[in-house]
């Protein structure tokens, strides 16, 4: 944080913000959402209130991190993504994918969807890419859900990876935290 000199006003320089935390899913749907029980423990783990509600949109006091939470990714997401130097997206995914736990990089490329309402994180870069010329550097933590009945509650199966995912989110920050 700077101080302006004449007027003694702090404000935050950043024009680039550094890292954007974006769980989505459908926290009604049991394992599906998994994203905001991750990004509750995250955001605990920077010493933040544990949020009640869906509507996550905080930012850590520095304004380092941005922690939000979606229901799904949107293209409106695109017009701001590009402020960020790295993001992480967090989703659910149904075993069609060998980790419990997965971690994949994630690149601007438009994908076909057979689905109406879906757009893919690397989608969502790719129109970023297109508006802006430029995109963070970014992953996909996916973590196996077993359970999509009609429930807040995580499966037992499913609340144990939520650990093991904000681990894995903290070990990629820092491994990609660029030295000042």
């Amino acid at each position: 944080m700077k101080r302006d000199a004449k007027t003694g006003i702090a404000f935050f320089q950043r024009s680039v913000l550094t890292i954007l935390i974006l769980g989505f899913g459908n926290p009604d749907r049991q394992d599906d959402g998994v994203a905001w029980h991750v990004l509750r423990e995250l955001m605990v783990s920077y010493g933040m209130p544990k949020p009640e509600t869906l509507d996550i949109d905080d930012f850590l006091s520095d304004q380092s991190v941005h922690f939000q939470f979606q229901l799904q990714l949107l293209p409106e997401i695109a017009d701001d993504l590009n402020k960020y130097e790295r993001a992480v997206f967090i989703d659910a995914h149904t075993g069609a994918v060998p980790l419990d736990v997965n971690v994949t990089e994630v690149k601007p490329e438009f994908q076909k969807s057979p689905l109406t309402h879906h757009l893919t994180a690397n989608s969502l870069l790719a129109i970023t890419q297109k508006i802006h010329n430029s995109y963070p550097k970014s992953i996909l933590i996916s973590i196996r859900g077993h359970a999509f009945a009609f429930s807040q509650e995580l499966s037992p199966n499913t609340q144990d990876l939520v650990s093991i995912a904000v681990d894995t989110i903290q070990n990629w920050i820092r491994k990609t935290a660029v030295p000042e």
